[in-house]
């Protein structure tokens, strides 16, 4: 029985867990009803943790259901941009996740409220898709049309054409980037020529350098395209999604949280985990999408500060095992306020 089994369930002993970080979850199975009763909300990622694609992951919506059986608070945290809230909660109901409007925070929303607080004026340039653009529609904030803009002749000649004639929209006060499979050099050159300005405002959905995608063919993700324009345009962008804290911050509005009662579960350190701890939630990884299990353990002996601060709380295979472990332990997981 190893040493976090034998203590006495305290909130301080949860914290000595905690530092030992990176630890599998079954490993402290004698704090875990005392955890899973101090917990008042878990925050999910989405690609990677409860679906591939449009493929729910194993024993992701038994999870959701069983979290709001023990009375917790579900809210999905998503740093993908291509869908408003709306889309996003037609794609819960049709794989059979129960959720709510109120439960989903979408970076393309993130990025329209920001703005809209902003109190902005002007229209937007975007490298993104209609996620986006709909979602600044509802905040009332127009947007260039989107969609293919390939250079029609070679780089040169395309250039020169437009010296003569003035294709900057005045009007443009804001560079938002997103993902984009229409991007192209022309998108980037216009992007990075708005951006001139100093007062064009630049924003970033997330950061994201790939989509989960198995192991054999890599998807770059946004934070590649992110990362090609501010390159260009020599500035760096407010970021809406993980590991900003953003997303937590927009929740905590809205719902009275304790970051010390919260668990962030992600497939990505380098934005689910780091979020979490800059947040100061609890955090579990699972091995079903980005990051892997031997990264974790080579970042256990990293001398890298920042490496360090990768490493979750807890880890798992996937959502199926955190399902496994609450049935274990039946009704003794309620919330403690429920007792």
């Amino acid at each position: 029985m190893s040493v976090a089994n034998k203590m006495k369930p305290t909130l301080e002993s949860l914290e000595t867990i905690r530092r030992g970080a990176g630890i599998p979850m079954q490993e402290v199975i004698g704090l875990f009803p005392f955890f899973m009763q101090n917990l008042d909300a878990v925050m999910f990622d989405c690609d990677g943790v409860l679906w591939m694609g449009n493929n729910p992951i194993s024993g992701a919506q038994d999870l959701v259901k069983k979290l709001r059986t023990i009375g917790k608070k579900v809210f999905f945290l998503t740093n993908n941009s291509t869908k408003t809230r709306e889309e996003f909660l037609e794609k819960f109901n049709s794989l059979g996740f129960e959720a709510t409007l109120d439960e989903i925070v979408g970076t393309s929303y993130l990025t329209a409220l920001y703005l809209k607080e902003q109190n902005f004026k002007g229209k937007v340039y975007v490298i993104g898709t209609t996620g986006i653009t709909r979602e600044l529609e509802n905040v009332g904030i127009e947007s260039l049309p989107i969609g293919p803009d390939p250079m029609p002749a070679d780089m040169h000649t395309w250039v020169s054409s437009l010296i003569p004639i003035p294709y900057l929209d005045p009007e443009v006060k804001a560079v938002v980037v997103g993902f984009d499979h229409h991007l192209s050099f022309t998108k980037m050159i216009k992007a990075a020529s708005y951006l001139r300005n100093p007062n064009c405002l630049f924003v970033a959905t997330n950061t994201d350098e790939r989509f989960p995608s198995g192991p054999e063919i890599v998807m770059p993700g946004t934070g590649s395209i992110v990362n090609a324009v501010k390159t260009a345009a020599e500035r760096e962008p407010y970021v809406m999604g993980k590991p900003s804290p953003m997303p937590f911050e927009f929740v905590k509005r809205t719902h009275d949280l304790d970051p010390k009662k919260v668990l962030m579960i992600g497939d990505r350190s380098n934005t689910d985990i780091l979020f979490g701890k800059d947040c100061g939630l609890w955090t579990l990884l699972v091995f079903s999408g980005v990051t892997t299990y031997r990264e974790i353990e080579t970042w256990k002996v990293s001398g890298n500060a920042y490496e360090k601060k990768l490493i979750p709380d807890f880890c798992l295979n996937g959502v199926e095992n955190l399902l496994a472990l609450i049935n274990k332990h039946g009704e003794v997981v309620h919330n403690a306020n429920d007792n």
